[in-house]
């Protein structure tokens, strides 16, 4: 069965970039190519029990078994040594991407306490949306009941957009909840000002 997002994304959504976004050729309208997911361990690495629950809750969540990363180094503030257990990776294409994409936008996300949605600083210039996750228990394969430890992960959507406006217009078709990052915007307009006073101070003097 073809997942409801990918039929949609064929059958209109499509249709409604290439019209919003005044694409000629079908193929060059942005799309999808992968979602990226990394839970860092910390000291969970390092226990053998607490790892296999992070690696079958992880592998919940996606339906794909993690890849565990490695530390390439020792670092001894962090307690945590060369060629140790770091974190847990998953890489969604295709079908299972999609339906993880459904289950995330329309269970998980509306799910999070006072969630107001997703700040649009997330985007990069290169077609890449990254926001992080606090509780992974927000995802409905996730029995409350039998958490032993509440742990976070950073989610990101990588397109084949080439920029930022596109990609904020290619996953608010998918119904992402993505809002302005106001703060950010006002920290630029201080900086801004207080550039502009430095050069009319300069020139008075």
């Amino acid at each position: 069965m073809i997942p409801r997002l990918k039929e949609r994304y064929k059958k209109e959504i499509i249709q409604n970039l290439m019209g919003k976004l005044n694409y000629k050729n079908i193929n060059a309208v942005p799309r999808i190519e992968k979602i990226v997911l990394n839970m860092g361990l910390g000291p969970d690495g390092l226990d053998k029990k607490k790892m296999e629950t992070c690696v079958k809750d992880m592998s919940s969540i996606t339906g794909q078994h993690p890849v565990i990363t490695k530390f390439k180094k020792s670092i001894s503030n962090f307690k945590s040594r060369k060629g140790a257990n770091a974190g847990l990776k998953v890489t969604l294409r295709n079908d299972r991407m999609y339906e993880f994409l459904d289950r995330l936008v329309n269970i998980a996300l509306p799910r999070i306490k006072d969630f107001r949605g997703l700040k649009d600083s997330a985007c990069d210039k290169f077609g890449n949306f990254t926001f992080g996750i606090k509780e992974h228990i927000i995802f409905p394969e996730i029995n409350f009941d039998k958490v032993d430890t509440i742990r976070g992960m950073d989610v990101t959507i990588v397109t084949t957009s080439n920029s930022k406006d596109n990609t904020i217009y290619l996953l608010k078709e998918f119904n992402f909840p993505i809002i302005k990052d106001t703060e950010k915007r006002k920290k630029k307009i201080k900086k801004t000002i207080k550039t502009e006073n430095k050069e009319e101070t300069k020139e008075k003097a």
